[in-house]
């Protein structure tokens, strides 16, 4: 009977051994696989659910800063577009929204129903976050200090390579369906 129960405990112990092993194998290739720039964690803003950005790692990525009470909100139409024509073939669009600049003061749930219902945004979009100052996101930290630039106001376009690598940044003014921001989307989007 005590042979029966060790085999069986050290057979129980193998599983959990190999199952720990592979995990940790995972992990560490998941890590090291994901670009600095793109290594933080931010909550979905439809459903506060955790997201890890490393998910975006060998995509393009143009990162913006977004409120719904700005003169430039009707971008996210143009967002959008941009998104639904290069999604495909490897770009994604993701939001941030900020009330810095006083013109985001819905919470999440609002945000996220604004955005669906007047513009039919289905690009991911994060929990409301700072984007300038000391309370800065983390992501907006490393894109600001990899640019030197910090958003000035809402709309501000960060463009991040395959490799998770700072290509560009485009004022507020700069719309998404600008010829040098389309232009430069489709280069990153061409390298191999």
């Amino acid at each position: 009977m005590t042979n029966t129960l060790q085999r069986s405990f050290l057979s129980q112990l193998s599983r959990f051994c190999l199952f720990a092993c592979t995990s940790l194998v995972a992990v560490s290739v998941y890590a090291n696989d994901c670009p600095s720039l793109l290594d933080h964690k931010f909550n979905r803003l439809q459903d506060d659910a955790p997201q890890n950005l490393c998910q975006y790692a060998g995509k393009v990525a143009l990162v913006i800063n977004t409120a719904s009470y700005c003169g430039y909100t009707a971008q996210y139409e143009g967002l959008e577009k941009l998104y639904a024509k290069y999604k495909d073939k490897g770009l994604v669009v993701l939001g941030f929204p900020s009330n810095d600049f006083s013109q985001e003061p819905g919470n999440n749930k609002e945000i996220a129903d604004f955005c669906y219902n007047t513009y039919g945004v289905k690009f991911p979009m994060f929990a409301k976050s700072s984007v300038k100052g000391k309370d800065m996101n983390p992501l907006f930290s490393a894109l600001s200090k990899a640019s030197g630039k910090s958003p000035g106001w809402n709309f501000h376009k960060y463009l991040i390579d395959k490799e998770g690598k700072l290509v560009a940044n485009y004022g507020s003014s700069v719309s998404p369906d600008d010829k040098n921001l389309v232009a430069a989307i489709e280069k990153a989007l061409s390298v191999k």
